[in-house]
């Protein structure tokens, strides 16, 4: 499985951007996938999350600003980011795993995905 992020990049406060991430040979009847985020220094942390059934999960930080979303043949996955904030600022990583997301928290831990991106740059200036 091979995760590629694109869609980075630079914004004023307040503005948006759409990360996309291209899924290759995830050939799974259930599946995961997932954006996390991670600063110099700090753990890797689950942003959000979206279910093969579609079920979606998001860290309270990022509700009602944030979208993630697929497409039907899971080929792609998608951040849609608005009202970025400077604290939202740090590489974004795609990730994916083959089984269904884990429910509560557990989702936004590192070792719940197998399948990683490289990640793409995310920076919010004030």
């Amino acid at each position: 499985v091979h995760l590629v992020e694109s869609g980075g990049g630079s914004v004023q406060a307040g503005g948006s951007l759409r990360l996309s991430c291209k899924v290759a040979e995830l050939y799974m009847t259930k599946s995961c996938m997932g954006w996390f985020r991670q600063l110099p220094g700090n753990e890797r942390e689950g942003v959000a999350a979206i279910d093969s059934d579609g079920t979606t999960f998001y860290v309270d930080s990022v509700k009602g600003r944030f979208t993630i979303s697929k497409d039907s043949g899971e080929n792609h996955l998608y951040l849609q980011m608005d009202n970025l904030q400077p604290e939202d600022t740090a590489m974004y990583y795609c990730a994916a795993d083959h089984r269904e997301c884990f429910p509560g928290i557990l989702w936004r831990v590192v070792g719940s995905f197998v399948f990683w991106g490289r990640g793409t740059q995310v920076t919010v200036a004030t």
